[in-house]
């Protein structure tokens, strides 16, 4: 398992999902993996989860999922109403865990939304000193030096930063407006590959990040 597909944070945008997922399969990807915040969004829930089942694509649940089922946080703009969920959908977003193993040729990779358990923990391109210091979620993943990548979403900021030994890739999002985007890792190349779409127009050539021999 070299190549990896990761979509970030989804956010009901099935129109790009579709386009997404045929790129995945034309590139002939290993495995396809969803970092959550799957739902609260302009598009249809019901078609993106049909989408991702169908595909196999291995997703975690964000906190968008947590406060969903939880019917917290309805106020939000393009909140998905509970009472619209089918049964088999509601079933199946219960069914996420927080978090995947998987195990590589390059090592072992968590995925996330936030940063481990945590799904609103977050680490931006642009942090430095003082908020790097105080980020216990990502410390804590660092100290247990289990993992060799953490691939995450929920900040919508694609990102390849490594905090000694530990790299995290954040896949961006899919959201229209939050710089659409997502992720082609290539483990063997060292490199993560990050496509720009718009609803079903991808964007190539892809901007190419290095990962860390």
């Amino acid at each position: 398992m070299n190549r990896i597909g990761v979509i970030g944070d989804i956010h009901c945008e099935h129109v790009s999902l579709e386009a997404v997922l045929r790129f995945f399969e034309r590139a002939g990807v290993d495995r396809i993996v969803s970092v959550g915040d799957i739902c609260d969004g302009p598009g249809d829930l019901t078609r993106t989860v049909e989408l991702l089942r169908g595909a196999g694509v291995e997703a975690v649940a964000g906190n968008h999922e947590r406060w969903l089922l939880k019917g917290e946080m309805r106020s939000l703009p393009d909140a998905t109403d509970p009472e619209s969920l089918p049964p088999h959908v509601r079933a199946w977003l219960a069914s996420l865990p927080r978090t995947r193993e998987l195990h590589t040729p390059a090592g072992a990779i968590l995925v996330c939304h936030g940063l481990g358990l945590d799904d609103m923990a977050e680490v931006t391109p642009e942090d430095q000193g003082y908020a790097l210091e105080v980020n216990e979620a990502l410390w804590d993943l660092v100290r247990a030096r289990r993992w060799r990548y953490v691939l995450n979403g929920h900040s919508h900021r694609r990102m390849v930063r490594t905090f000694e030994g530990l790299t995290v890739i954040n896949a961006g999002t899919l959201h229209e407006g939050h710089e659409p985007c997502f992720a082609l890792i290539d483990l063997s190349r060292r490199e993560a590959a990050f496509y720009d779409i718009h609803d079903d127009w991808i964007a190539e050539p892809p901007q190419v990040l290095p990962l860390p021999a």
